[in-house]
């Protein structure tokens, strides 16, 4: 039987770059769906569930992409609500890539340092993929400093993320000034940059003289750098004897795991892959 993937996406016209991955990871027919509302989703995944059998719907998944975190998020909701009893298939959540990059991320920062006993500094920390590094961190039991320009909002990530980890610690900072930023790094091992593209939030001249730096992970891929100094091709590259990566250089470990993931999808039709269960996936990947 075909292995069949919905592609739902909430912008006008669903992700080229989501389509090319699914198609490469062995998906026989990709069905594409852009401008999807919350409202729209119930009738897209009946038309799915309802035209297999119930030991035949491991062949037929879905994948929620798009732009907007958010209103992914919104969708995913809706289509898990849209499940009942057997009648129900896999699906996974990628919009804007923020939980294939977000467990690319900390597994690179993970082949360099043991992160049950590492500070980490995540800076554009509140946005989507700042949250997932935070909560992926957190949960392998690092002491996690979420930085933001508004420490409040900061703050509030922190506590909505500390009620779904048992171990490490989250720390709302302030990181919107140079002065902050220079606080907020101190005693840190590991800084991951997850910010709107195109901001620096690390000047080079900061983070090549905090002492207690290891390695830096640079997820901005538009000039100029999140982190000042890094290229967007390093991978691993040391510098001011610290290990550096850019977006590309995390990209190929973020390709790794979406192609698997994409592919995991097929295997049962129970499974719900977001942050969490997309990072076990990476681990597993060696």
């Amino acid at each position: 039987m075909k292995k069949i993937l919905i592609q739902i996406d909430p912008d006008l016209q669903a992700s080229v770059f989501d389509s090319v991955v699914a198609i490469d990871s062995g998906v026989d027919h990709l069905l594409c769906h852009g401008a999807v509302r919350p409202d729209q989703v119930q009738s897209l995944v009946h038309g799915g569930i309802f035209t297999r059998g119930p030991k035949d719907l491991h062949n037929t998944a879905i994948f929620v992409g798009g732009s907007n975190v958010s209103e992914g998020e919104a969708l995913l909701k809706e289509v898990t609500k849209s499940f009942f009893g057997p009648m129900r298939v896999s699906v996974m959540l990628d919009a804007n890539g923020c939980n294939t990059t977000a467990a690319a991320a900390v597994l690179r920062a993970g082949t360099h340092l043991g992160l049950s006993s590492v500070n980490a500094l995540v800076l554009g920390g509140t946005g989507p993929v700042g949250q997932r590094v935070g909560l992926l961190l957190a949960k392998e039991g690092a002491s996690v400093r979420l930085g933001s320009r508004s420490k409040e909002r900061a703050d509030s990530v922190c506590t909505a993320i500390s009620e779904k980890v048992e171990s490490g610690s989250l720390t709302g900072v302030a990181a919107g000034t140079t002065d902050e930023v220079t606080v907020a790094i101190d005693g840190c091992e590991i800084v991951i940059s997850a910010g709107a593209a195109g901001v620096e939030l690390l000047p080079e001249e900061i983070w090549s003289s905090a002492d207690s730096l290891k390695v830096a992970i640079d997820l901005n891929a538009v000039p100029p750098e999140g982190i000042g100094g890094i290229s967007v091709f390093a991978k691993g590259e040391e510098k001011h004897g610290v290990i550096c990566y850019g977006a590309v250089g995390v990209g190929g470990t973020k390709m790794k795991i979406h192609k698997a993931a994409i592919a995991a999808l097929f295997e049962s039709n129970v499974k719900v892959l977001d942050a969490e269960a997309i990072y076990e996936l990476g681990q597993n990947l060696g």
